[in-house]
């Protein structure tokens, strides 16, 4: 807090042995009021020596033309000893002292301000004086005539002209003071400092008051009257015990105290407009209110502590009790020159806290945050908001901020307070729509929600949209946390950008976290996924969404935290030592990513702040019609930023190697699943979202710039052109490209699956299903996916799609994976294929690894699918003509594609020097003996690299063990040839010799 400018006038400094002002008894307070109520004839005769007085020492000064004003400093006397005291915080009583004379060249018209009235319900009384001469000018406060007796009351002069007052907060009367006109000679009257009393014991600690320019008084602050007043002795004051749990001023450390002036302190309690608001939850500025402020009269100190039974603020030696206000606030006014280093003793049923106050630091976030925010460009949006446990103007802490631009107010509450915010009321930062507060002493581990004021006034309990951990499901609530964790895969990620993904081997193993192994943790995950993985040979891994979701039947797809990995399974860190376990045995990770929609659930997104934010304000573009999901609305800054830093964040928090986005096609159209009258045309008048088309631009664009080497992979379902292409080339239909690395092959996938599915005596009449895919191969980079959706649902699992017997059903999928390996395109695999699983994939027990048991009769067929892949992957990953052109047409010949009677295909894969790879597959359940195929003559021999039908793999062991020469026969258009028994249901690879 930056404390107030001092006032302009000379002022004494304190002393050390100056007392903390006290909290008057009922019996001082009763005594005070009683005073109070003199009658205004009896005020008006007592003034009247004091003001005779006056004129005459002003009738002397008249003599060089100049006129001198007093100041007089107010007393009040205790009830049995004339011993001067000063009000407790929370009370506004002036005590009125004798005034020195002071002579000055110039004297001004004296200033008006308000007068706030006392906590402790003083009235002042209205009085009316009579109008000074126009030679005079008195500053409207006389003194009052000191009784002889022990008891000596000090009464309020009248003044003639009546000052504005302000009313104070619920406990106070408003008191009105008169100021007198000065004389038109611009006469000013100059503060005379109060006299210090004889005895060096007692010295009275006095509130500064506020200067203000008359008639435009400052709400809080006291009329001060000034006047001239007879000089009056000074007398020894007493100075009473501080009571218990007060300490001296003296004791205040580096406290620096008000030396006693004539000002006029006012009510620090918070008043009825910010009181109701705090307790209702809807202030958007609590830090203005609560914490410690300078005002007239020193440094007001309030706190808001629900269920407190007293508040104490402690600044080194100095210890000052807070008054109770009720319903949980707390005040009192200290006489500080600036507000101190303090913490706060709060008082509980059997308890005693002593911790900082919440509402004494500044914000958290910068302009800048703020500014990127605001416009959508703020990369590292994780890192302004949520939940980050901090340093903080060196107390540590927590710092909550949270984007809810159309909430009333938002509140913290957690474990941490009991799961009740009342009393942590967040900060509105402007118009960003952020909300900001920070915690001391609140660390990892808590739990915590959002509570929001919607715009009609309920209430919401929101789990954090940024929280990077949360509770396992079913709960719902956010954790705190910080990451600790130390990487070893430096090596893994110096060496991924050597070589973009399209150009590079590039094998897919899909897998779902939970299941895969179902019961294991990150941790225990680490231990064997790496090396089962490695084992069969695959490059990479995509990982089902790891992002927390809380219907576990939905997969993943259905995300809630979109910051944090399933608690399911562990902690952030335990899924950070998953990946790294993984880089550190050669093997990347993807991970699937869902930026289309979000679930419904009322403690999440879905009209987060009362209104819709992350979905779109069109209700018929927002609810996504296949899922019963809300869209995102990609067109507002914030939201597309909360995504595109979404994916930063994966790839540079969680150093995942790529993101599989899902569900693109149902982003990229206006009218997807949607019938005519149910969808508005864009402002093209066509049926694209162009929102999405610049959401998924920038999010590619973003996390290529930022984070090399890692590939992002398009789901998309449709012919969209340029899924792949650069964002900055424009095709046909006049868009750039979407800016993806890969795109899934959906096509081959549907086309090729089908072919398989029918007996192989009808497999003429689709050979086209198996061939059509080169005439686009090189449309898009693509990846060839047997994923889980296709094991799902009714679908069967790749092997029970196969017609015939068992025999020919494994023979199938192995002559299919052959095929699918040495196709154009990058390979993917869901978990359980690997080994022919027979049933669906299910996400209560995950794959049927009983089939690999030793004790099963049949396990040898399953553990020979599972080597097959293992090989295939081998070989793969050995020979560049099989990935390095996966792009570019070079790679490609056919040699047959048309032998649909046959049911054979045949075709060349080339690496960028020309070395050639055959493959030949015969998806006839037949064997072909000396089957002719075309070949290049350059090449003196062939062997033999893979064989989906030899033993090992559970096939008949219809192989070519020995080199195939070729014969100066031409054809297939070829000057050369060779003679091949093609075994059945299998695929063959061979390689020059």
């Amino acid at each position: 807090m930056t404390p107030r400018p001092e006032s302009s006038g000379s002022r004494p400094k304190g002393t050390a042995g100056e007392k903390i002002p006290e909290q008057p008894t009922a019996a001082q307070q009763k005594s005070a009021t009683r005073k109070t109520a003199v009658p205004k004839q009896g005020a008006a005769k007592k003034a009247a020596p004091a003001k005779a007085t006056a004129k005459k020492a002003a009738a002397e000064k008249t003599t060089v033309g100049k006129t001198v004003a007093k100041k007089a400093a107010t007393k009040k006397a205790a009830a049995e000893k004339t011993t001067v005291e000063q009000p407790a915080a929370g009370t506004a009583t002036a005590k009125k002292t004798a005034a020195k004379k002071t002579a000055v060249k110039k004297s001004a018209a004296k200033k008006a301000t308000t007068v706030k009235a006392t906590a402790a319900k003083t009235t002042a009384v209205k009085a009316a004086a009579s109008k000074s001469t126009a030679a005079e000018t008195v500053a409207g406060k006389a003194a009052a005539a000191k009784s002889p007796a022990a008891k000596t009351t000090a009464k309020k002069a009248p003044a003639k002209k009546a000052g504005t007052a302000e009313r104070a907060a619920a406990t106070t009367t408003a008191a009105e003071a008169a100021a007198k006109k000065a004389t038109p000679a611009k006469a000013t009257a100059k503060k005379a400092a109060a006299k210090k009393t004889a005895t060096a014991t007692s010295t009275v600690a006095e509130s500064p008051a506020k200067k203000t320019t008359a008639g435009k008084a400052s709400a809080g602050e006291a009329v001060a009257k000034k006047s001239a007043a007879k000089k009056a002795p000074a007398r020894k004051a007493a100075a009473r015990k501080a009571p218990a749990g007060q300490a001296p001023a003296g004791d205040a450390g580096s406290a620096q105290f008000v030396p006693p002036e004539m000002e006029v302190a006012v009510s620090p309690a918070v008043d009825a407009v910010d009181r109701e608001r705090l307790l209702a939850g809807t202030h958007h500025a609590p830090h203005s209110v609560l914490g410690a402020h300078p005002v007239p009269g020193g440094i007001a100190f309030r706190a808001f502590r629900p269920y407190a039974l007293s508040v104490a603020v402690v600044s080194g030696e100095l210890r000052a009790e807070l008054h109770n206000d009720g319903e949980g606030f707390f005040s009192g006014l200290l006489p500080l020159r600036e507000v101190p280093a303090y913490r706060l003793v709060v008082e509980y049923e059997g308890t005693v806290l002593e911790t900082e106050d919440a509402y004494r630091f500044l914000p958290t976030l910068g302009d800048l945050d703020l500014h990127l925010i605001g416009e959508g460009r703020h990369e590292e949006l994780w890192t302004a908001l949520g939940a980050h446990p901090t340093t903080h103007e060196g107390v540590t802490g927590t710092r909550f901020a949270v984007w809810a631009p159309n909430a009333r107010g938002v509140r913290v509450t957690g474990t941490f307070n009991f799961w009740d915010g009342t009393g942590h009321v967040m900060r509105s930062l402007g118009s960003s729509g952020v909300w900001e507060l920070f915690l001391p002493d609140v660390g990892e581990g808590e739990l915590y929600k959002f509570e929001i004021t919607r715009p009609d006034g309920s209430k919401t309990q929101r789990a954090d949209p940024m929280a990077r951990r949360t509770e396992v499901p079913p709960a719902t609530s956010s954790v705190i946390t910080s990451s600790e964790y130390e990487w070893g895969d430096a090596e893994w990620l110096a060496r991924r950008a050597e070589a973009p993904a399209h150009e590079a081997p590039f094998s897919v193993y899909e897998i779902h976290l939970p299941s895969w192994r179902p019961g294991l943790t990150y941790r225990q995950l680490a231990e064997q996924l790496p090396g089962y993985v490695k084992n069969l040979g695959f490059t990479h891994v995509e990982l089902m969404p790891v992002a927390e979701h809380p219907f576990g039947g939905s997969w993943g797809y259905q995300v809630t935290g979109f910051y944090a990995p399933t608690a399911r399974l562990g902690t952030p860190d335990d899924f950070r030592y998953l990946v790294d376990s993984l880089h550190r045995a050669g093997i990347g990770v993807l991970m699937d990513w869902v930026p289309a929609h979000f679930p419904r659930d009322d403690w999440a997104l879905a009209e987060f702040d009362g209104r819709p934010l992350y979905e779109h304000e069109d209700p018929l573009r927002a609810a996504h019609p296949d899922w019963g999901t809300l869209e995102f609305d990609f067109g507002r800054n914030e939201v597309r930023n909360f995504l595109v830093a979404n994916a930063v964040y994966w790839c540079e928090e969680f150093h995942i190697d790529g993101l599989r986005v899902d569900a693109v096609a149902s982003m990229l159209y206006l009218d997807y699943s949607r019938e005519p009258g149910q969808w508005t045309p864009n402002e093209h008048g066509g049926r694209e979202n162009l929102d999405a088309v610049a959401f998924l631009q920038e999010m590619n664009a973003t996390v290529y710039r930022r984070v090399p080497g890692v590939v992002t992979i398009a789901e998309e379902s449709t012919a969209w052109d340029g899924v792949t292409r650069a964002t900055h080339h424009k095709g046909p239909s006049g868009f750039g490209g979407l800016g993806f690395g890969l795109k899934w092959n959906m096509g081959w996938m549907h086309d090729s699956l089908q072919y398989m599915s029918h007996e192989p005596v009808h497999r003429k009449y689709h050979h086209g299903e198996m061939t059509f895919s080169m005439v686009y191969a090189y449309s898009e980079n693509y990846v060839l996916p047997i994923s889980h959706d296709e094991v799902v649902h009714g679908k069967r699992s790749l092997v029970s799609k196969m017609p015939g017997d068992w025999w020919q059903q494994r023979a199938g999928v192995r002559a299919y994976l052959g095929f699918m390996w040495a196709h154009p395109g990058k390979q993917l695999l869901f978990m359980g294929q690997e080994f022919a699983q027979g049933a669906e994939w299910s996400e209560a027990h995950g794959p049927d690894w009983w089939l690999l048991d030793p004790g099963y009769g049949a396990e040898p067929d399953h553990r020979g699918v599972r080597d097959l892949v293992r090989d295939l992957n081998t070989v793969y990953r050995a020979t560049p003509a099989l990935w390095r052109l996966d792009t570019d047409p070079a790679g490609f010949e056919w040699i047959v594609g048309d032998a649909a009677d046959d049911n054979v295909l045949a075709f060349l894969r080339l690496d960028p020097e020309g070395v050639p790879v055959l493959a030949v597959s015969n998806f006839a359940p037949v064997t072909r003996q000396d089957y002719r195929l075309g070949v290049p003559e350059d090449v003196p021999a062939w062997h033999e690299a893979v064989n989906t039908d030899a033993a090992r793999y559970g096939g008949s062991d219809v192989t070519h063990p020995d080199p195939v020469k070729p014969e100066p026969q031409p054809w297939h258009g070829r000057p050369a040839s060779i003679r091949l028994t093609l075994p059945p249901l299998a695929t063959v690879w061979l390689r020059p010799a």
